[in-house]
């Protein structure tokens, strides 16, 4: 794969307290952002002209839902929206092993095709670590390499989940953490998300009525 102006792992959370139906909001959301077209005219809008982009499906293990695949324009953005929807839902509900999810993805960014000026990690989720490895020691080991960690919070189960991503899960040059209410409000906090990990433009101030930026 040619050189790339970002690396972005996409980790999703696939623990037991997300339903069917969340998961279905959850991806379509993911989905839904990579189809807009100032998304894909944001991955192409770097020196190298293209991001690599792959997810990870977590929960008690974690399973490749999406290999690396080079983004540069609207026919890859769409390629990609297609291949998250058809992604089937493994490993099976289970814990929330965020930690573990977590140092699977730094592990596929290690390995990513692609050289890229900008390593990122992008969590989402809506449970506290409750399984394995704890999330800060594995975060801690991912700016040290400086990679940038993200964190979408989806406060349907925990409202107090952000503070547990701003202390936990975050890190690296230019970290943040983000929430939205419930997986209704997460296509529109996706794509603020992926905005700002991409470094394209700013949202209107409309798109920002459910979300709550770190």
């Amino acid at each position: 794969m040619e050189p790339v102006d970002l690396a972005l792992c996409l980790a999703i959370d696939v623990s037991a307290s997300v339903d069917y139906e969340e998961f279905g909001l959850m991806i379509g959301g993911l989905a839904g952002a990579f189809r807009q077209a100032d998304i894909a005219a944001a991955c192409a809008g770097g020196p190298r002209g293209a991001i690599a982009v792959c997810a990870l499906f977590w929960s008690v293990g974690s399973d490749l839902a999406v290999p690396w695949t080079r983004i540069d324009g609207p026919a890859a953005a769409e390629a990609l929206a297609v291949a998250l929807e058809n992604a089937p839902r493994l490993p099976g509900p289970g814990a929330t092993a965020l930690g573990d999810g977590m140092a699977a993805a730094l592990a596929l960014l290690a390995r990513c095709p692609a050289e890229a000026t900008r390593l990122a990690l992008d969590v989402s989720g809506d449970g506290r670590n409750n399984r394995g490895r704890e999330p800060g020691p594995v975060r801690d080991i991912g700016a040290a390499a400086g990679v940038t960690i993200n964190g979408l919070a989806v406060l349907n189960e925990e409202p107090d989940l952000l503070e547990h991503y701003r202390a936990e899960v975050i890190g690296g040059p230019g970290s943040f953490a983000m929430a939205c209410p419930n997986y209704a409000a997460f296509a529109a906090a996706m794509r603020e998300k992926l905005w700002r990990e991409i470094g394209g433009l700013l949202l209107s101030r409309a798109n920002r009525l459910y979300l709550t930026i770190a």
